[in-house]
């Protein structure tokens, strides 16, 4: 099993964030709303429409992203 020190800060996994940085982007887009889960069991998420709009100010494009 590795260590603390073998964890990376964040890495790439199939073209998305993972390790600690991706644990953290994903807290927080869950606690500003988002980003929310499609049902409160489901592993699957959605962008919100405040999610739309900040992802938008900080210039991500989501429009490709299914919305709801």
């Amino acid at each position: 099993m590795p260590g603390k020190e073998d964890i990376k800060p964040a890495k790439a996994c199939y073209e998305h964030i993972g390790g600690k940085l991706g644990e953290l982007l994903m807290k927080a887009f869950i606690e500003k709303d988002w980003i929310a889960k499609e049902t409160l069991t489901s592993k699957h998420f959605y962008i919100t429409d405040l999610g739309e709009k900040e992802f938008a100010k900080l210039g991500v494009d989501v429009s490709e992203i299914p919305i709801r």
